[in-house]
Parts: C-alpha cells; structure tokens; sequence
C-alpha cells in the first residue's frame, strides 16, 4: 500500500484548520436523543462552553455544568442567556462533585482526562434511581477496525468541515480552544472496565474518533 507522502498530510493539515468543525457538537443532538423528553436535575461533566448545557436547559428543570478550566467556563457564562437554568462551576470534578442525585449525566470529550473506573463509579453513585449517563469519550486505536474506522474519517473530516464551513476559512469554535490530550486507553479497555462498573452499558464505536457509552440505573 503507498504511502501518503508528508506533503499532502501537511496540505490536509492546513485545509482541516482553515475549515475547523466541532467533532463533539456533532453528536450533542444523538445525545439528547437517549433522554426523556423532561426531567428535573441534569448534569454535565467537562461542560467547556456550555452548548450541551444549554440543549441540556431545554428538558431540564435544573442543568449543574462542571468544568475544570475557568477561562472556558467564564466565555460559558457569557454566552448563556439568563433565563436558562444552567449552573457554571469551575472544579475538578473528581474532587468537587455535584452533591445529589441527578436524573440525567453527561460527559463528553472529557472521561480520558480522568481516572475512568472511579469517574464512572462515582456518576453511578451520582445517578438518580432511573437515570442516564450518556458518554462521549475517546479512546486509543489499536484494532483493525479503530484504524480502518480512522482512515474512514478522514476525508469524511475534511468534507464536513468543508460543508459546514460553506467552503470559507473560519476560526476555531470555541469549544475547540480548551486543553486536550490524547486518550491512552483501548476501546476493547473501555469496555472491559465499564463493564465492571455499570454492568448492561451499551458501548459503540463512533466516526470521528469518538465512541459513545450509554448506561441507564435501574429504578429503585
């Protein structure tokens, strides 16, 4: 198989930053479909700028968004309309968890930057009787599939941010701006460990590097 020389990574490269689109926002609406329609106390778990809180606010009586970086979580705050339910904390959300229980947790492109089996035990602790925790989370290719998975997405990356873009360079959005690092743990690691600690969670891979964790409590 040829390679793809360094010269067109690099033309990639530049045509993916002057048509950047939020990989996580593209699954926000997935996302609100796993949820009931109404219900009263949510949470979201490395809220960065607030879109998902904001969509969050829309069923919820009450949205907690948590996030440990206060630069974003202060542009977060500005750009959320008065009127809508959403709490901004700045705090580490392992150490400074949201007392309660809550109906609905989410997390997204934030589960790698923490200790994955005692995060999820303490959203299992967190999670109202009934309740859903809906993971977006990123994990380290290995397989076969994760790659052939990767190389599918790229020029699915490049069309996307092309069409949403209407062909015109753009800034980053602003979600895109906050600290990140790579995952470190397996897809197949992931799901071994959920396992364990939220037994019947469903888990898929997803386009665009991601995959997607659905877990709902059983009623008391």
């Amino acid at each position: 198989m040829k390679m793809v020389s360094p010269r067109a990574l690099r033309a990639l490269e530049r045509f993916n930053a002057a048509h950047p689109w939020d990989h996580n926002a593209h699954y926000h609406r997935w996302i609100l479909r796993q949820l009931p329609r109404r219900f009263d106390r949510a949470l979201d778990v490395g809220s960065g700028s607030g879109d998902l809180a904001r969509l969050l606010a829309g069923r919820a009586a009450a949205v907690e968004a948590v996030d440990a970086d206060p630069v974003i979580t202060a542009q977060a705050r500005e750009l959320t309309p008065a009127v809508l339910p959403v709490t901004f904390t700045v705090a580490d959300a392992m150490a400074e968890f949201p007392a309660g229980c809550h109906d609905v947790i989410t997390c997204v492109a934030t589960l790698h930057h923490l200790p994955f089996g005692q995060a999820l035990a303490c959203f299992r602790r967190h999670l109202a009787p009934g309740g859903t925790l809906v993971v977006v989370g990123l994990s380290r290719a290995r397989t076969p599939v994760d790659h052939l998975l990767g190389a599918v997405a790229v020029p699915a990356n490049a069309v996307t941010g092309w069409l949403k873009n209407r062909g015109r360079s753009t800034p980053r959005p602003l979600a895109m701006t906050a600290p990140a690092r790579p995952a470190d743990m397996t897809f197949d690691d992931i799901v071994r460990e959920a396992g364990d600690v939220l037994p019947g969670a469903r888990l898929r891979r997803r386009l665009f590097w991601r995959y997607t964790l659905v877990w709902r409590r059983p009623p008391a």
